[in-house]
């Protein structure tokens, strides 16, 4: 007994989808208008391809220019962008170097410096001493205290008068670095050393200029004092620096108020 193969039903094929154009075009008109209008207006549609103009391309290259030269003005305009303290220190900015440190090098930053006080102070204006009398150019706390605050201190020969370590007592040098906390000097040996501002009182003088005598000067008081100027030598500002009122940066120190403060260090 044979047995005949199954006869199986073949599966219908799938559904086509339509195109999105035509389903919306059969809601419109009939099926053979629907087919007939996708076919020519949609399907077999002619793309007309145009090339690019001279002048298009000629626009377009005339607005590039003019982006680029924008952005290269704001770059050359913009403030660059300061250095951080990690950089500084990658760059090497804040090392001295061993030949550097020599104390005859910064003795003409000290004489600038010297220059710079005295103009602050009032003596010397473009250059010139300003001529006033013996008794006439006074110091004081109220008239000269700010100005000698919120001055630079780089170039100015220092001395530790008093310290919390007294090892740092007496050690005197130029000033290279002025940090928040610290002064970095170099001695007459040739060395660095770094003072901290913390409980530290420093001494710094200012030499005055040499006066022209006045010979319609007949006052007895000021001929007083030039007879004992002409003794003990050229005359000196004598100032003490009080570090714990100074922890400032320079930069900061320069626009800064300064009030009195009790010192109770001392």
């Amino acid at each position: 007994m044979t047995s005949s193969p199954r006869s199986g039903t073949v599966p219908p094929p799938p559904p086509t989808k339509l195109h999105p154009a035509h389903t919306l075009l059969s809601r419109a008109h009939s099926p053979d208008t629907a087919s007939r209008i996708f076919t020519d207006k949609v399907k077999n549609k002619p793309l007309l391809l145009q090339p690019t103009s001279s002048a298009d391309r000629d626009k377009r290259a005339l607005r590039r220019r003019i982006r680029l030269r924008k952005k290269e003005y704001y770059l050359r305009k913009r403030k660059p962008k300061p250095l951080s303290a990690r950089e500084k220190r990658e760059l090497g900015l804040l090392t001295l170097k061993k030949e550097e440190v020599k104390y005859d090098i910064y003795k003409g930053l000290h004489e600038l410096w010297t220059g710079y006080m005295l103009e602050i102070l009032g003596f010397v204006k473009d250059g010139q001493t300003v001529q006033k009398g013996a008794l006439a150019n006074v110091v004081t706390a109220q008239s000269h205290g700010s100005l000698l605050a919120s001055a630079d201190f780089h170039g100015a020969e220092l001395e530790v008068v008093a310290c919390s370590d007294a090892g740092k007592v007496g050690i005197r040098g130029i000033v290279v670095r002025d940090t928040k906390y610290t002064f970095v000097v170099v001695t007459v040996k040739d060395e660095v050393k770094t003072l901290p501002k913390r409980d530290t009182v420093f001494r710094y003088e200012i030499p005055l200029p040499e006066r022209e005598s006045d010979s319609r000067n007949d006052d007895p008081r000021e001929e007083e004092v030039k007879d004992k100027e002409d003794t003990k030598g050229p005359r000196m500002l004598v100032f003490e620096l009080h570090g714990n009122q100074f922890e400032f940066r320079p930069a900061e120190r320069a626009n800064r108020k300064f009030k009195w403060k009790a010192m109770d260090y001392l």
